[in-house]
């Protein structure tokens, strides 16, 4: 029995890949390379020295799943394979929701063919749009602000409703906060086409000089020292919570469950930049610019549920995220 990953080459996918392989869990992984690069599964297999099924495929293409299923025997997904960027996602709103929505559609109807009702999702924190209070629980109400954001929300209300129409189904939702980090070899990591649009690689991007200087956005909000505060957790941390999730669809057998994955901790984009230069002893040149419209103070979860219900709590610290950030960009 395998486990299929789809989008298993990207950045939060290799990093569970690892963890799985790592567990002796067999793996089939499908990716299609819109946001990573082969090189990435060869990295996963030097890691681990282990091998598994690689298909490049998108999975808007209904006829290569249905032959990665035909070809093995899949007891579950977990489900990684969509566009990520915020603000791409406002420029192009058809090719996320085509993407992401349409392609998750077929990928269930796949599963549902092939008797497959196991699935781990990635979602996310932007699930919540504007959050009424911090820090966030699991039962606050949903809202979005971007293209991206809705089409999580979009699919987590698929995945109720096939629930619903079909409780034999075991469903895990995961709503990530601010992943960050590296894997310790300094072979994965987060590796952004162009200019990076999140701030752990800006930052690392500007400490090898590769770019002038980080722009803070604003500094006036209510926070300790004026900047936007976040829930980072390190990718390795995240990857594991996978395992958690899983761990409990076999036990449980059937259900749907949703579970934030953070630290329940609040760094501000300040605390980054400084905790970067002194763990690694670079310089990361700033600047403080104008908020950026739609940004909010702060934001971080309330994992008391995933640590209850699944057992998962981060146990990485910033001082890592940022250590193996920077050992992943020197490797690069």
């Amino acid at each position: 029995m395998s486990i299929l990953i789809t989008g298993g080459a990207g950045y939060i996918g290799t990093h569970t890949c690892v963890e799985l392989l790592n567990k002796g869990e067999d793996i089939v992984v499908v990716d299609n390379f819109y946001n990573s690069k082969p090189q990435a599964i060869e990295n996963v297999k030097q890691i681990t020295g282990k091998d598994f099924k690689f298909y490049e495929a998108n999975i808007l293409d209904r006829e290569k799943l249905v032959k990665i299923f035909e070809e093995n025997n899949i007891e579950s997904v977990i489900h990684f394979a969509g566009l990520k960027a915020v603000g791409e996602s406002v420029q192009k709103p058809i090719e996320y929701y085509t993407n992401n929505v349409s392609g998750s559609l077929v990928l269930f109807d796949v599963m549902k063919q092939f008797g497959c009702k196991k699935v781990v999702f990635s979602s996310s924190a932007t699930v919540y749009g504007k959050p009424e209070k911090c820090p966030i629980t699991e039962d606050m109400t949903l809202s979005t602000t971007n293209p991206y954001g809705t089409s999580k929300l979009h699919i987590e209300q698929i995945l109720r409703d096939i629930y619903v129409s079909d409780n034999e189904w075991g469903i895990s939702l995961l709503r990530y906060f601010n992943p960050i980090g590296a894997h310790t070899s300094g072979l994965i990591g987060e590796v952004p086409s162009g200019i990076p649009n999140n701030i752990m690689p800006y930052i690392s991007k500007v400490a090898s000089k590769k770019l002038e200087r980080v722009n803070i956005f604003g500094d006036d909000y209510n926070t300790s020292d004026g900047t936007g505060v976040r829930d980072y957790i390190h990718v390795v941390d995240l990857a594991s919570g996978h395992l958690n999730a899983l761990s409990n669809l076999r036990e449980q057998k059937s259900g749907i469950f949703t579970y934030n994955l953070g630290t329940g901790n609040g760094y501000s984009v300040l605390d980054l930049i400084k905790t970067f230069e002194k763990v690694n002893n670079v310089e990361v040149p700033y600047i403080v610019c104008d908020r950026r419209p739609g940004d909010i103070a702060t934001c971080f979860s309330d994992t008391t549920k995933a640590e209850n219900e699944i057992g998962f709590k981060a146990v990485r610290s910033l001082e890592d995220m940022c250590r193996d950030t920077w050992n992943f960009e020197r490797n690069l």
